[in-house]
């Protein structure tokens, strides 16, 4: 049976993805990362995720880009914005998925795995440089070259199968293939509890997506979201 890793973050994109990998026929490798980001629960919501997917082993790296800084995600004097912004928002991580993405390369040759999948997106998003096709190309170049499966012939594919559909189609998609979007959280400023804000650039793509495709979105809201 062929294998793939597939990032999976505790979000909307990321659990769709993991459906997609399964419905293509892969035992799929879930990896997920600690990486320093304001709250846990994401990393919560990854867990029941990969639970629910009944993923072959659900690998969780432990890193620290809170000492890098410079993105609202890992640097707590950084405010989340509620409103949109112009050009690459402050939410950026710098580097985050050419960083996540050499780690899931790594786990995946030791695996053998044929493939790593990724959620990105380049048509509902917020404009992160690393979510780009053109980022994507350049990384599976890179794979090829800096493998030794690579080199001997056997280079592992980075697939990317929501890179060209809107919010509501991915949550289409989704929901065509059973996935329980209550076990997903995609806000950036959740409370202690979990709760989305409803306010931040994810929450309204989010938002946006379940009410383009006409069905009802089962994240829990803070009372003072709208």
């Amino acid at each position: 049976m062929k294998k793939a890793v597939v990032l999976v973050s505790g979000g909307l994109d990321s659990a769709t993805t993991l459906a997609l990998a399964q419905e293509q026929g892969y035992a799929c490798y879930a990896i997920s990362f600690d990486y320093g980001q304001r709250h846990r629960c994401e990393l919560e919501a990854a867990s029941k995720v990969a639970q629910t997917a009944g993923v072959v082993e659900h690998k969780v790296i432990t890193l620290n880009l809170d000492n890098i800084g410079g993105s609202a995600l890992t640097d707590t004097a950084i405010d989340v914005p509620d409103q949109p912004t112009a050009g690459i928002p402050v939410t950026y991580v710098p580097a985050r998925n050419t960083v996540f993405l050499s780690l899931a390369l790594a786990w995946a040759e030791v695996l053998t795995a044929d493939a790593i999948f990724i959620g990105v997106n380049a048509v509902d998003y917020s404009g992160y440089p690393d979510c780009r096709p053109e980022f994507i190309e350049a990384f599976t170049n890179l794979a090829k070259l800096a493998t030794k499966a690579g080199v001997e012939g056997h280079p592992i594919g980075v697939e990317t199968p929501l890179i060209h559909l809107s919010k509501a189609e991915i949550v289409q998609q989704g929901l065509r293939l059973g996935v329980d979007y209550a076990n997903t959280l995609s806000c950036y400023d959740p409370d202690e509890v979990g709760r989305a804000c409803g306010r931040c650039d994810s929450c309204r793509l989010r938002a946006a997506g379940f009410k383009d495709a006409g069905v009802v979105d089962p994240t829990r809201y803070q009372p003072d979201s709208n």
